[in-house]
């Protein structure tokens, strides 16, 4: 070993290593969202003295977990979705704690960098490295702490780190840094604390309106023209912005500083305008991989959900419409504004309609899929998205489309040395094309042997304010007819337990397959779960012979298929699993009688 300087020793570091366990405690501040806008004073004291329980689908995109669910302060997140947990789509932070749905979920490294649910904290810089350490069945504790902790904890020594922070009383600790207030037709400007790395910009209210996204986008330039030293990088939401920095160089005062100031200097953008593309995109309408999902989430997830079995029909439902035609003919017709890029990976655009008339809303899986192909295309709230590569994911599907990333290649639609297709305010209209014309678009765009039409043109809000007043009737008649259809909905899942449903399915996976007794055969041996999960297809019955290495079962786990293999060769004496059964670690699959 070389020592260079006086730095700690080998033998230093390795004594401040921490013992790892099955019991942790992750230290978080409070935030971004938080009591009472989205949670009860209540649903955050729950979080907070609750023992949480690690999920089998886990990984590092999110460590899912399994506890109490908050009783929400809101009955829905309007024309974000119809669940409490949705809100319009803005940037995460690794380490937040997102609730998709009433399940929340430690969002890892190779998370979504921009999604709709809500997150009312974020685990410190300092203790991240413990979220890549949870295992299924783990159990988790939560201590709210101070932004001074937070930093103290961080630039401790390794060989030296700081003493535990004790727990914040949550009473003295507040999700938001700061607020401006609105003035003429400048919105009010929220500040909300997003980890200690992170901070994000809020816009107005919790609406959907695109001038909000403007203002955004010109909050972006003015940051990317001030080029603040210790700046990571600078995401922009629907209505939100987040500026993630490095901590020493740009701590959160200093940061929360310049964002004020940036903030005052920018006034009003009455004269805004912005390049825009208008990008055709072919899209498969009911595509088979489609149904695969659905068939997937079904059979993995749960079976009895009102967006089941048929998306495409939910869509039509919640939005009042007379028939699945209507629902392909406003989406075929809408010409998608891009609000953002990352939702659910690799370059996935979140867009809504220009024109009003052509918003349809819907609301996100609860709880999401684990499994989503590359390419769909589905309606979460009031946006569509494409996901950009296989993944988890809640939106409501209707299609296929193209590759909007491509990793190794650059051609006449991916250009400029950037891997993703899309950009800023362009706007998607989508061609209709078969299955199979579609296979032959994925196989041959990507290698640039198949162009798309894009053509340039220029977004005004003055042009778009226009339009906005020449359509307002018509405009208004269209929101009036959907708000009934999404109010008759959300009535429809109250009095059916719909809300009750998800919480009821998690409290019951998170008991079911812990070790029971079992009656083992004479002269069998008995075989356990070697990991938790759930048993996605079971391969053998009782009386089966099986060879050493068959495949038994597959289990869903970690968002991965695995095979369980027979240890040995024999006779399968007794089972004692079933297929979509959840299972927990040493759980009692199967008695094997060994072949002599």
């Amino acid at each position: 070993m070389l020592h260079l300087g006086a730095g700690a020793t080998g033998e230093g570091i390795a004594a401040a290593l921490p013992v790892l366990t099955r019991t942790w405690t992750l230290r978080v501040l409070y935030g971004p969202h938080g009591a009472p806008d989205f949670f009860t004073p209540d649903d955050i004291a729950r979080f907070l003295e609750a023992e949480w329980q690690v999920h089998y689908n886990s990984n590092r995109t999110g460590v899912r977990l399994v506890g109490p669910k908050p009783e929400w302060a809101r009955r829905d997140g309007g024309e974000a979705g119809l669940h409490p947990s949705n809100i319009h789509d803005n940037p995460y932070a690794i380490g937040a704690v997102d609730f998709t749905g009433d399940m929340p979920i430690i969002l890892g490294p190779d998370g979504p960098s921009l999604g709709g649910f809500v997150c009312p904290f974020t685990v410190i810089a300092a203790d991240r490295w413990a979220i890549g350490q949870l295992a299924p069945d783990d159990r988790v504790r939560f201590v709210p702490v101070s932004i001074a902790d937070a930093m103290a904890a961080n630039a401790a020594p390794l060989d030296r780190p700081a003493a535990p922070s004790p727990a914040g009383a949550i009473a003295d600790l507040s999700p938001i840094l700061a607020t401006i207030p609105a003035q003429g037709q400048r919105p009010r400007t929220t500040y909300r604390q997003q980890g200690d790395r992170n901070i994000l910009v809020e816009y107005g209210d919790i609406v959907l309106d695109i001038e909000l996204r403007i203002r955004v986008h010109a909050l972006m330039q003015t940051l990317e023209e001030t080029a603040l030293p210790g700046v990571i990088d600078i995401t922009p939401g629907i209505r939100s912005l987040q500026l993630h920095f490095d901590g020493s160089t740009l701590d959160q005062p200093r940061a929360l500083a310049a964002l004020i100031a940036a903030e005052e200097a920018m006034g009003d953008l009455d004269d805004f305008t912005t390049p825009s593309r208008i990008v055709h995109l072919p899209l498969s309408w009911r595509d088979p991989a489609i149904e695969a999902t659905i068939a997937k989430y079904i059979g993995t997830v749960r079976d009895d959900a009102p967006w089941c079995p048929d998306n495409i029909e939910f869509i039509r439902r919640i939005n009042g419409l007379p028939d699945a035609k209507a629902v392909e003919d406003l989406i075929f017709d809408a010409s998608y504004l891009v609000l953002g890029l990352g939702d659910v990976y690799l370059g996935a655009p979140v867009a809504t309609p220009v024109d009003p008339r052509h918003r349809l809303v819907t609301t996100k899986y609860n709880p999401a899929r684990t499994w989503t192909p590359p390419n769909v295309v589905g309606i979460g709230g009031a946006y569509m998205c494409i996901y950009g590569m296989e993944g988890p994911g809640g939106y409501q599907l209707f299609g296929r489309t193209i590759q909007v990333w491509n990793t190794h290649r650059q051609t006449d639609a991916f250009v400029g040395g950037k891997p993703w297709l899309l950009r800023f305010f362009d706007q998607i209209r989508f061609f209709p094309v078969s299955a199979d014309e579609l296979t032959e678009w994925r196989r041959d765009f990507p290698h640039g042997r198949r162009s798309i039409t894009v053509e340039e043109t220029t977004f005004r809000l003055a042009d778009y304010r226009a339009f906005l007043a020449n359509n307002a009737a018509s405009i208004a008649a269209f929101e009036s007819t959907r708000t009934a259809a999404f109010d008759a909905e959300r009535a429809a899942w109250q009095a059916s337990g719909e809300f009750d449903r998800v919480s009821d399915l998690l409290s019951a996976e998170s008991g079911a397959g812990e070790a029971q007794a079992v009656v083992v055969p004479e002269g069998a041996d008995l075989i356990e779960a070697p990991f938790g999960g759930s048993v996605w297809k079971l391969l053998v019955s009782p009386g089966d012979t099986v060879t050493e290495g068959d495949i038994i079962a597959v289990i869903e786990a970690m968002k991965m298929e695995c095979p369980f293999e027979a240890p040995a060769s024999g006779t399968v004496a007794a089972l004692y699993i079933t297929e979509h059964q959840a299972l927990h670690p040493g759980a009692p699959m199967l008695a094997l009688r060994r072949a002599p």
